[in-house]
């Protein structure tokens, strides 16, 4: 019960800086907006008299049944939950306050920031905000190798182009892409840039003393390759040892203390999953 509460508790929070920064940042300045809270947008230009929030749900039902049979019952209703806070919060802000123009890059470029952390977290928790953003959880499944982040971009930027239709301007679909553009790599950088993992490959001339130490010292557990030096024809172990950001003062410092000539490779990794590291879970974004 309680690690569900914390989970709805930042959607709800994704949910709101969502709603905040579409009705501040978006709707004044005419800013293209990808999926279906585009096509609200698009039906609020033609009929100022309907909601944004309540197009998107109506649109929503067809999705979220599809959704129901393919991705099961705990990612619909918590996805039904944040569609539907974002949704309402979406009205609710339109209502209170009257947000003003402002320069539209300036706009694009924090819109896209915020509406994509908004998304991350959202998307982090096991969610969806509905629309193209479930339509890329799903496609999510067939495309398991693509980022979340890029797979929303594709989607949204068919809506785009309806919005540079209905607005006749071009602008409003250009700055448009540039928020949709930044939103998918903040997203992608809240869902996977969070976690700062290396790979180090370690060729030393005391191995044994090396994995003992990084062992003891580090708790990371170390796998031996086996090489060859091309020139000496002599044979080598390679150590490979996956550790955190955080670590690599510590691990060149045990291991150039054992051997002042060892060499040393440290590899970025996109995600290391596994003990130790992050637990994998199926169907993850």
């Amino acid at each position: 019960m309680k690690k569900t509460l914390v989970s709805y508790f930042w959607i709800t929070i994704g949910c709101i800086v969502y709603a905040i920064a579409f009705d501040w940042l978006f709707v004044p300045n005419q800013i293209g907006f990808g999926g279906i809270t585009g096509i609200g947008q698009i039906l609020n230009y033609y009929i100022p008299a309907l909601p944004i929030g309540i197009v998107v749900i109506v649109l929503n039902i067809p999705l979220f049944l599809l959704g129901w049979k393919f991705l099961g019952a705990h990612l619909l209703v918590s996805s039904l939950y944040a569609m539907a806070a974002s949704s309402v919060l979406m009205d609710i802000f339109a209502e209170m306050f009257t947000f003003q123009p402002m320069d539209a890059m300036l706009a694009s470029i924090f819109g896209g920031v915020l509406i994509g952390a908004a998304l991350g977290v959202v998307f982090a928790q096991g969610a969806t905000t509905g629309g193209t953003d479930l339509a890329a959880r799903l496609l999510k499944i067939p495309f398991a190798w693509l980022p979340t982040g890029k797979l929303l971009m594709l989607v949204d930027m068919t809506v785009l182009v309806a919005i540079v239709a209905a607005f006749r301007s071009l602008e409003s679909g250009l700055y448009g892409l540039v928020a949709l553009y930044i939103q998918g790599m903040v997203m992608d950088m809240v869902l996977y840039g969070l976690d700062q993992s290396k790979v180090a490959y370690i060729i030393s001339r005391a191995p044994r003393e090396t994995i003992r130490a990084i062992d003891d010292k580090l708790d990371r557990g170390v796998t031996i390759l086996h090489g060859e030096g091309a020139f000496s024809g002599q044979d080598k172990q390679v150590l490979m040892c996956a550790f955190r950001q955080k670590e690599i003062v510590a691990l060149k410092t045990l291991v150039f203390e054992l051997d002042p000539e060892a060499f040393i490779i440290v590899c970025s990794t996109h995600e290391v999953t596994g003990n130790g590291f992050r637990a994998y879970t199926k169907n993850e974004v």
